[in-house]
């Protein structure tokens, strides 16, 4: 039994290969930084595995064998595979890798777990974004966005895939003379001010926070701590649940209101497969929560 039974070793090999390319142990030794000796004993230990001598030592130099002379080609084929193979791997460890943003209220769990399920090797990371974080995905500081549409990106820049849509609530304090109505109407909202967020484009934005007067806010918390005072009112999809949180908040449901969809937003020839498994992923499993 060669070298009690164990696997060829390649480190073994490569050192064959290089002594053989310098026909030297000295010189090989040198550029594989190791000591001659050492090396010298390495050898003897491939030699013993195969059950051939592979080099004759010479006080100039050495030569291959007719054994080693069989053998070089085959090692050399054998470390470029081994090669190939490791970097294969490294390439495909890259590409499984994917950085998914999200936006104010949204919960993305549900397609974030089943992107692991999936892709159980993969490198996942999220990113929960502010309306001021609007660049981050042209900056690439993430892969793919989930967030509520119309967003202030260029359409030929992304590719948008819609995932679902939420009807829209009326959010007041307590006390408001809209706040004992069973249901608005857009009508009813006609003339109001809006100070929309940076991630907000269009008249119907994901996030409204109306009302003559009102200061320019970042704070979400802040915002909805305007509302609950009095000064303000807000129209959101109804899957936020943030204004749950407060007591001093009635929600008033609104009739003739477009719904707020939720997309999936990647830049538009974005090579990354991760890309495209999220997006499976999220289709699957991500729905509007009941209301």
């Amino acid at each position: 039994m060669n070298d009690l039974g164990r696997d060829l070793d390649l480190r073994l090999v490569r050192y064959f290969t290089v002594v053989a390319a310098h026909q030297h142990f000295g010189r090989a030794a040198a550029e594989l930084h190791v000591a001659q000796p050492a090396l010298s004993r390495q050898i003897q230990r491939l030699e013993k595995y195969l059950g051939v001598r592979l080099l004759d030592r010479a006080p100039r130099g050495t030569r291959l064998t007719p054994a080693g002379r069989m053998f070089l080609p085959r090692a050399q084929a054998l470390l470029r595979a081994a090669r190939q193979a490791e970097l294969a791997v490294r390439a495909q460890a890259e590409t499984e890798r994917i950085t998914i943003g999200y936006v104010e209220d949204l919960v993305i769990t549900a397609a974030v777990r089943e992107l692991r399920h999936r892709h159980p090797d993969a490198e996942i990371a999220t990113r929960y974004l502010s309306c001021r974080d609007v660049g981050a995905l042209s900056d690439k500081r993430v892969d793919a966005l989930i967030a509520r549409a119309p967003l202030p990106l260029a359409a030929d820049d992304v590719f948008t895939t819609p995932l679902y849509e939420e009807p829209r609530m009326l959010v007041v304090a307590r006390g408001h003379p809209l706040a004992d109505r069973a249901s608005v109407t857009v009508e009813d909202l006609a003339g109001e001010e809006a100070a929309p967020c940076a991630f907000e484009t269009a008249d119907w934005t994901s996030y409204r926070i109306l009302g003559a007067g009102v200061p320019p806010i970042e704070s979400y918390e802040d915002k909805l701590e305007l509302v609950a005072s009095g000064r303000a009112i807000a129209v959101l999809p109804v899957g936020d649940r943030r204004s749950s949180l407060r007591p001093h908040l009635v929600t008033v449901p609104i009739e003739g209101a477009p719904p707020s969809p939720v997309v999936l937003v990647s830049r538009k020839g974005d090579p990354n497969p991760m890309i495209r498994n999220l997006r499976r992923a999220a289709r699957a499993v991500l729905t509007a929560p009941a209301a």
